[in-house]
């Protein structure tokens, strides 16, 4: 994949190229998520729905949707009342969400960019975004446009692969690293899953990533290390004193 951004925190892929993969990958990604996390990613989800401390009534946002599956668990745990907006920049995955979701008015699916939100400032109670914030070309302005469209005093959630440190951690690491590249191929998108073991090696370290955090206006919560470290899960809040609304650039 042609190399971008040298500059700054954030994925040197171009956005074009990693926007047709996910195109390529609609059709078998949820299967595939399941596979390589070592049947996890259910359990994954639950921790990204529980961090928002979902309540009746609350409007949240899923940035980086993908095919709604996230979307669709912090649906479940709003209602009744409450409402769910996925955003994802893959038209095929946006495609796929609408068809799966079809007939819930309040679970809704647009096409965006996540540097680029076209929503208006404060008017989520919380945002998420559950194993995309690596393939984003700056990964402070994608914290910061969170940040953003939330209230103030709302949170902001971020789900991400990391390179753990803990020994069972390290063992499933190894899995990953060396069989996600030959299940790709099995499935006809080997070099989609050899950018997936690319884009994890090069994602910040869980410190660094709450330092964007903060440096986008956010105050950290906590970290949580989910299946030996494999898995990190940040969980933020935007200050409910109001801050500069700048979006880094």
């Amino acid at each position: 994949m042609q190399s971008v951004n040298a500059d700054r925190d954030g994925n040197r892929a171009a956005p074009d190229q990693i926007r047709g993969m996910f195109d390529r990958l609609s059709p078998v990604y949820d299967r595939m998520n399941l596979l390589i996390s070592g049947l996890q990613e259910p359990h994954w989800r639950r921790r990204a729905v529980q961090a928002i401390d979902p309540r009746p009534g609350m409007r949240v946002v899923d940035v980086a949707c993908g095919t709604g599956t996230l979307s669709a668990d912090l649906r479940e745990a709003v209602a009744p009342g409450g409402s769910v907006l996925g955003v994802d920049f893959s038209p095929r995955m946006i495609e796929l969400a609408r068809r799966r979701h079809a007939g819930r008015l309040d679970l809704l699916f647009i096409e965006a960019d996540a540097l680029d939100l076209p929503l208006p400032d404060a008017t989520f109670d919380a945002a998420t975004i559950a194993f995309g914030m690596r393939n984003l070309a700056d990964y402070a302005r994608g914290f910061a446009q969170l940040r953003r469209v939330v209230r103030p005093g709302g949170r902001v959630v971020c789900l991400e692969i990391a390179r753990p440190t803990h020994w069972l951690g390290r063992l499933a690491a190894v899995w990953f690293d060396r069989l996600v590249p030959l299940l790709g191929r099995l499935v006809g998108q080997g070099e989609a899953y050899a950018y997936l073991v690319r884009s994890t090696r090069d994602y910040p370290g869980p410190e660094r990533v709450a330092a964007l955090m903060r440096e986008a206006g956010l105050e950290v919560i906590r970290i949580a290390y989910l299946s030996g470290g494999m898995v990190t899960l940040h969980v933020a809040s935007r200050p409910a004193d109001r801050v500069a609304d700048r979006v880094p650039t």
